[in-house]
C-alpha cells in the first residue's frame, strides 16, 4: 500500500511538473495586464490582438500549410520506405536502422546548417520551397520509426490468403496491410505535423525572407519583450494539437475495435 501511494505521488509530480509550465502560460493568456507579475482581471482582449495581428496570421497560414504539405509527403515517403526496409536482402536490418536514427539524433542546429549550405550550393533560393522540402526531410526518420514495428507484427498468411481467395495485390494492400498498419500510420502523421509545428532551429536555417512559421515568429517577437499576444498564440497551439490528439485516439480506438469485432466474427 506504501508502495502504490509513492508511486501516485511521483507519477503526479511528475505530471505536475511537465504541464505546471503550460497551465501557467493559458492563465496569463487571460491576464488583463502586461505584467506577469501581477493579475488585473480576465480578458480575451489579446487573443483579439492576435488575431488582428497579419503578421501572426501569415506566420499561422504557413505554419498549417507547410506543416500538413510535409506530414503528408512524409507519411507515404517514410511509409514505403518501411516496407523496403523490412523486406531488403542486400543490406542488413539493423544497418539501415542505424542509418535512419542518425537523422533522430543529429542535433537539429547542424540538420539546419547542412540544409542550408546544401541549399546554397545547388543554388536555390532559400524561401517556402526549402523549408517545405527540409521539413519533408527530418519527419520521414519519423514515419519510418512509427511504421516499421506494426510492419514487422503483420501476419503475412493474412495477406497471401488475400491473394489466394482472389483479391488483386492492390486490394490485399488496402483491405489487409493498410488497416493493420495504420496506427503506426497515424502515429507517424500525427508526429510528423506536430514536429514542423514546433521546428524553429531547422526552419531558422532554411527560411527566407517574408516567409516564417509561427515558432520563428514568436522567437522574434519574444527578443523584443514578453508579449501577452505570445501566451495566447502559445495557448492555442498547445490546444490545436491537444483536441487532435484526442480525436486521433477516439478515431484509432473505434478502428480497433472495429478489426477486433471484425475478426470475432470471421471466427
Amino acid at each position: 500500500m506504501v508502495t502504490g501511494f509513492f508511486k501516485r505521488g511521483y507519477l503526479f509530480l511528475m505530471f505536475v511538473f511537465l504541464y505546471a509550465p503550460i497551465i501557467v502560460l493559458a492563465l496569463y493568456s487571460f491576464n488583463s495586464s502586461r505584467s506577469r507579475g501581477s493579475w488585473d482581471g480576465f480578458t480575451f482582449q489579446w487573443y483579439l490582438d492576435m488575431f488582428q495581428d497579419r503578421h501572426i496570421l501569415a506566420s499561422l497560414y504557413y505554419s498549417i500549410i507547410i506543416g500538413v504539405a510535409a506530414s503528408l509527403v512524409a507519411t507515404v515517403v517514410g511509409t514505403a520506405a518501411a516496407f523496403g526496409i523490412h523486406n531488403m536482402k542486400s543490406l542488413p536490418q539493423s544497418a539501415a536502422m542505424n542509418l535512419t536514427y542518425i537523422p533522430v539524433l543529429n542535433p537539429d542546429i547542424v540538420t539546419g546548417i547542412s540544409f542550408m549550405l546544401l541549399f546554397i550550393f545547388l543554388h536555390i533560393r532559400l524561401g517556402f520551397a526549402t523549408l517545405l522540402l527540409s521539413h519533408i526531410t527530418f519527419n520521414i526518420p519519423y514515419v519510418i520509426l512509427s511504421v516499421l514495428p506494426r510492419i514487422k507484427q503483420l501476419d503475412k498468411s493474412l495477406y497471401e490468403a488475400a491473394l489466394d481467395l482472389g483479391a488483386t495485390p492492390n486490394q490485399g494492400f488496402h483491405k489487409i496491410i493498410l488497416p493493420e498498419i495504420m496506427p503506426g500510420v497515424i502515429t507517424g502523421l500525427l508526429l510528423s505535423f506536430t514536429l514542423s509545428l514546433d521546428d524553429f532551429v531547422i526552419s531558422f536555417f532554411t527560411t527566407g525572407s517574408g516567409v516564417s512559421n509561427l515558432s520563428i515568429t514568436i522567437y522574434s517577437m519574444a527578443r523584443r519583450g514578453i508579449n501577452p499576444k505570445i501566451n495566447a498564440l502559445s495557448t492555442l497551439m498547445f490546444v490545436c494539437v491537444l483536441i487532435l490528439l484526442i480525436i486521433v485516439n477516439v478515431l484509432m480506438s473505434r478502428q480497433q475495435n472495429s478489426n477486433n469485432s471484425r475478426r470475432l466474427g470471421n471466427v
